[in-house]
């Protein structure tokens, strides 16, 4: 009898939970990396892009207060111009939840000549942008 043997392979058509776990997380830093490049990526691009414009005549200063639900402190912008100011400001956040934009638009705003506009509720680390046209934008973090 010349029979050839047979060789039983063992398949497993469930991956080990290790290694489900593994392909998450893999996923998941993949997915955080790429907004960040984003985000780099336009803030370059924006900062070349305004490299001879005027500088914003706005001063800046960070003021800790009562916590609130978003964060304890704020940013106080002073227009120090003789002329009222329509500026853009962007918040980026340090610590966004899932279902919350990373980056939260506010209305424009117009702060006349010697006078203030408050950007409450943020955290440490978050960035405000504040630009206006013709002037290049000023960048304040938290910290």
């Amino acid at each position: 009898m010349n029979a050839t043997p047979k060789i039983m392979m063992k398949s497993n058509p469930c991956p080990s939970p290790a290694k489900s776990l593994l392909f998450a997380l893999c996923c998941a830093v993949g997915a955080l990396a790429i907004p960040s490049v984003t985000i780099a990526a336009e803030t370059a691009k924006d900062a070349s892009a305004d490299h001879h414009a005027a500088a914003l005549p706005v001063t800046a200063s960070v003021e800790k207060g009562a916590a609130t639900e978003s964060g304890p402190y704020s940013v106080k912008l002073k227009n120090t111009s003789h002329e009222s100011l329509a500026v853009n400001v962007k918040v980026l956040l340090a610590v966004a939840s899932h279902a919350e934009n990373k980056a939260k638009m506010l209305p424009e705003q117009s702060i006349k000549a010697g006078e203030s506009f408050t950007v409450p509720g943020l955290a440490m680390g978050d960035k405000v942008v504040v630009s206006a046209k013709g002037h290049a934008p000023l960048t304040v973090v938290v910290k």
